[in-house]
């Protein structure tokens, strides 16, 4: 059913209100929108006139939103941009077929970027936008298409596809195995142990597997992968990374194994989607092409 007019602002009314919830400013918003003053206040006026709901409180020369004008800022905020985005995707591929992936990022840079030009030229009409997604996120309210997910098979409402399991290593720079001599699991809490924030307790599982202290476990936190990769390569400490990527700079031996003790989680890397997007033409060639690009490690 078609929504009332009356709830269908018109964009640049949308756009005035939108600058002036953020900035909390009419004259920022109105710098930032290239208008005067009156005609942002114009606008949403105007809005608030349309809505039949006021917005702000105006206090002498100042704005403050009200508890429904916050509420609707979120909203109108997401909005616009969803409509910037698939602006800017029509643009980039006027043929529709565009696909945005929310990647790790790791993954993305030392995994997945070096393929991306089989899949491309196996797909020219295909265009890939990748965005760079730690933290978990809903589907419903991004406008993403699918994305690289690491852990157990439970994002509830999205298909989900099996990528690759993964199997980390303790790593650390040779100069820093020769110094300390490991020879067993119960010698690495001697040398400092780095962590990966999204996995804090990854050293106290790697311990308890080799039967090993793991109680008191303390060192310096890191947010991602690479960053993690490159504190060991300078001899910060000892790091448990997933080999396949480190593959370079073990080939290379800045990285080296502290000791030759693996230990393969229990989550996994899987590739995961909206399930109103599982028909997308551009997710269905992607996922048949990673599925087969990770066929090997499963």
């Amino acid at each position: 059913m078609r929504a009332p007019r009356r709830f269908l602002p018109s964009l640049p009314l949308l756009a005035a209100f939108e600058a002036a919830a953020r900035t909390g400013s009419v004259t920022a918003a109105a710098a930032e929108l290239s208008l005067t003053q009156s005609a942002v206040s114009r606008q949403i006026k105007a809005l608030e006139e349309q809505l039949g709901v006021a917005l702000f409180h105006r206090e002498r020369q100042t704005i403050r939103l009200t508890f429904g004008g916050e509420a609707y800022a979120r909203e109108i905020r997401e909005a616009l941009y969803k409509i910037s985005a698939a602006s800017l995707n029509l643009r980039a591929n006027p043929m529709g077929g565009t696909l945005t992936l929310a990647i790790l990022p790791t993954f993305g840079t030392r995994w997945l970027a070096p393929r991306l030009p089989r899949f491309l030229s196996s797909y020219p009409g295909v265009t890939i936008n990748l965005i760079t997604r730690i933290s978990a996120f809903d589907f419903r309210h991004e406008a993403i298409d699918a994305a690289i997910h690491f852990g157990q098979q439970d994002w509830p409402g999205t298909g989900m596809a099996l990528l690759r399991p993964e199997t980390v290593l303790p790593v650390c720079a040779p100069m820093l195995r020769d110094q300390y001599g490991f020879a067993e699991a119960a010698d690495i809490r001697a040398a400092p142990l780095l962590h990966l924030t999204t996995r804090p307790d990854a050293w106290e599982r790697w311990l308890r597997l080799y039967q090993a202290d793991a109680e008191g476990v303390h060192g310096m936190l890191f947010d991602q992968f690479a960053t993690l990769a490159q504190a060991a390569i300078a001899g910060l400490g000892v790091a448990l990374i997933p080999a396949f990527l480190i593959a370079e700079e073990l080939a290379a031996g800045k990285l080296v194994p502290a000791l030759d003790l693996p230990m393969q989680n229990s989550e996994a890397y899987h590739l995961c989607w909206p399930l109103d997007r599982a028909s997308h033409p551009p997710l269905v060639a992607f996922r048949d092409w990673i599925l087969a690009e990770t066929a090997p490690d499963r």
